[in-house]
């Protein structure tokens, strides 16, 4: 990878390839018929942009602490603090100031929301810091940051959430966490050179984890799915025909990385794999006929 160019190296250290996350917060938006509420559309998009200042702060924070490390990572040496392109002394200041604007830009969304952006700021805080070098613990933190996501984006436009989706979309976020950690693993032999915690797991630990996670996630799913819950939010009785589409995406995530050796970049892999790519824009498209049949 070549040298950062000055002008893109405070673009770069935001990680706005990392927002594509933080759609999460428009998941509620789209099980609740409310994509046709300009008023609700507004709020979640309020509550996303609020997720994306806050998100690119922890982004800042981590890399500030883990500019050695990340100094002789064969990919990680070229983050922007890594590499020196912006001195951390810089990073020192843009990470409270985008934490600040993040909380500022959602004062005017429901108090809940807000305490949930608030939480997954102290919880993305004490990640940086410790618990992302605590084996198990690590993940389980990643996957409760998307549970808060989801959780924000439904209390955003006063809805309730199924818990079988939150339960789904922990799973979820484990398993991509999980398949992310086998990619580091198998990238930099020597942990030492990576992340510290990859010295607790291994790819056999890994690989029985990601089968527990992915087995865990189809069931939740399949659960919402066939709920009494969701027939009567539903009146369709449709969602059980959107499993086929679940299956099929999870299977061809495990595919690309056992077959192909990635999954390191999930927020990349989700938008530039052409057959995972048409499943989860057939799930999205089948979800919004779903709710809006009556």
């Amino acid at each position: 990878m070549p040298p950062i160019r000055p002008s893109l190296a405070y673009v770069r250290v935001l990680r706005p390839l990392q927002w594509s996350k933080n759609l999460l917060v428009f998941a509620a938006l789209l099980f609740s018929r409310g994509a046709g509420d300009a008023g609700l559309v507004r709020r979640a998009a309020i509550l996303f942009a609020a997720f994306c200042l806050t998100s690119s702060a922890l982004y800042v924070f981590n890399d500030i602490l883990d500019r050695g490390e990340d100094s002789r990572h064969p990919r990680k040496r070229f983050r922007p603090i890594a590499s020196g392109a912006i001195h951390w002394e810089i990073g020192a200041i843009m990470a409270p100031v985008l934490a600040a604007a993040g909380l500022l830009t959602a004062r005017g969304v429901e108090p809940g929301a807000l305490a949930c952006l608030a939480g997954y700021l102290v919880l993305g805080s004490a990640y940086s810091l410790f618990l992302k070098r605590v084996v198990i613990l690590d993940v389980l933190v990643i996957a409760a940051g998307f549970v808060l996501r989801a959780t924000a984006g439904a209390l955003a436009i006063s809805v309730a959430i199924s818990p079988w989706l939150l339960i789904c979309t922990m799973l979820l976020a484990l398993f991509l966490a999980l398949a992310k950690r086998r990619h580091e693993l198998l990238l930099v032999p020597r942990p030492s050179a990576g992340r510290a915690v990859l010295n607790g797991y291994s790819s056999g630990l890994l690989d029985q984890m990601i089968s527990v996670a992915t087995s865990g996630t189809l069931m939740a799913y399949i659960l919402y799915a066939f709920a009494e819950q969701t027939s009567a939010k539903f009146p369709s009785r449709l969602m059980p025909l959107t499993v086929p589409l679940v299956l099929y995406g999870i299977l061809r995530y495990l595919f690309l990385v056992y077959r192909r050796d990635e999954g390191g970049e999930p927020e990349l892999l989700l938008v530039t794999d052409p057959p995972l790519l048409i499943s989860i824009a057939l799930y999205a498209a089948a979800v919004a006929v779903i709710v809006s049949v009556r």
